[in-house]
């Protein structure tokens, strides 16, 4: 059986068991106080041209409900896409924390600039505003949940209306590896670290066992932010696995070129798709691909791989992905593109 379904079923790249083994009888100091996440940070810092707070988390959605908390006020909630992870992918999440969600009507997975200053300034416009949740952040995902992104323009366009309305700008980066080595991207590191309050490089979905790292560029977020994070049950006594393990994925490119190995099968597999005369429900340079296929379709590679069946549409095909990882084999993906063609 083939796996396609997600990006994070591997345990982790050799680079990052390695770094562990070499120093599993090391003593250090805990909850990231220790020499292996300080060196972790200055590189990350280093690469972001930036000297923001460098927080490791264990997964993605903790790290969102912390650094939401620590920006909104009690009456404030977070814009988003109608498709943003924190409103549909994480159980409601930002809601116990006690802020709610702000869903925008998303295309190909992203929100404009314009939308942003229309909901702002919508809900100052209200005289009866006090009765209703004020917008205080904007959260952006880079890939979106349909493996798209935003373009260097359009993320500047973005943090200009934020920051004239005083909205922090969160931008989620489980994904961003794929994003950063992808064709055609024009939004590095150092633009995120100018641009945004805070923003994440993932580890999970590219080649650590688990791991997280928020940069919180904007001064006021980072007063203090430890204590949230405590509050949360996000400092890890053994922080030294978190800072061991991106220093290993972060050295020497490794981070980039294992990601531009799974955007390359990715895309592999949706030129598979066109061939035999499938759409694709958005074009994705990502390592997510989302073909549409009929019932029968998706039935007969049922039988041979596991992906995930995203969505019905009104015509009867199903939105379908299809997501490659850091580990996905050449091997695996010739004898997919076998399968396609045999539809």
């Amino acid at each position: 059986m083939l796996f396609f379904e997600c990006d994070y079923a591997e345990g982790a790249h050799p680079a990052v068991l390695e770094r562990i083994c070499t120093t599993n009888l090391e003593q250090t100091a805990g909850y990231g106080a220790d020499p292996y996440c300080r060196q972790a940070a200055a590189l990350i810092r280093t690469l972001c041209a930036s000297n923001g707070d460098v927080h490791f988390f264990i997964g993605g959605t903790q790290v969102n409900t912390a650094i939401i908390t620590a920006a909104l006020r009690p009456h404030q909630g977070v814009l988003c896409a109608d498709s943003g992870h924190i409103n549909v992918h994480e159980t409601g999440g930002v809601e116990a924390s006690g802020h709610k969600v702000l869903p925008l009507p998303g295309r190909a997975g992203k929100i404009t600039a314009a939308q942003i200053a229309a909901a702002h300034d919508a809900h100052m416009a209200d005289t009866d505003r006090e009765h209703t949740v004020q917008p205080g952040m904007v959260y952006l995902s880079q890939p979106t949940e349909y493996g798209t992104l935003y373009s260097l323009d359009e993320l500047c366009a973005i943090s200009n209306v934020c920051r004239s309305r005083g909205l922090w700008l969160y931008v989620d980066g489980a994904r961003m590896s794929y994003g950063l080595a992808a064709a055609g991207n024009d939004v590095q590191l150092p633009d995120l670290a100018r641009l945004c309050d805070a923003f994440t490089l993932g580890g999970t979905k590219t080649g650590t066992l688990f791991g997280e790292a928020l940069i919180i560029t904007a001064p006021a977020l980072q007063a203090d932010f430890r204590y949230i994070m405590k509050q949360r049950g996000a400092l890890l006594a053994k922080g030294r696995l978190l800072g061991l393990q991106f220093l290993a994925l972060l050295e020497n490119s490794r981070y980039l070129n294992i990601a531009a190995h799974a955007n390359t099968q990715a895309l592999r597999i949706a030129e598979a798709f066109r061939q035999k005369g499938c759409d694709l429900l958005y074009p994705s340079p990502t390592n997510q691909q989302f073909p549409l296929l009929t019932v029968q379709q998706a039935a007969a590679l049922d039988a041979h791989c596991l992906f995930a069946h995203w969505a019905s549409l009104p015509d009867g095909r199903l939105v379908t992905r299809f997501c490659t990882s850091w580990a996905t084999r050449s091997e695996d993906v010739d004898t997919l593109i076998n399968y396609i063609e045999g539809l």
